[in-house]
């Protein structure tokens, strides 16, 4: 269980959306935080992998001529 403390701007803002959704707070905030998680883990892997020496950075032309895509 999480306990949060919301400034009143963004409790009106989420009670104000919840109502227009016909949603429960505790659903819109569970949704939101898991988009928020999965964006941040993508976020994270291409991070990494961008910093990772040993896996070199290739251009758009080399990646298309690899796809097959060139024209």
């Amino acid at each position: 269980m999480l306990c949060l403390n919301l400034d009143q701007n963004l409790q009106k803002r989420l009670g104000e959306f919840c109502s227009k959704m016909k949603r429960s707070q505790e659903d819109a905030v569970i949704e939101a935080l898991e988009l928020y998680l999965e964006d941040q883990e993508d976020l994270l892997v291409a991070t990494t992998r961008l910093n990772d020496e040993s896996d070199p950075v290739i251009g758009i032309d080399e990646m298309r001529r690899r796809l097959g895509l060139e024209n």
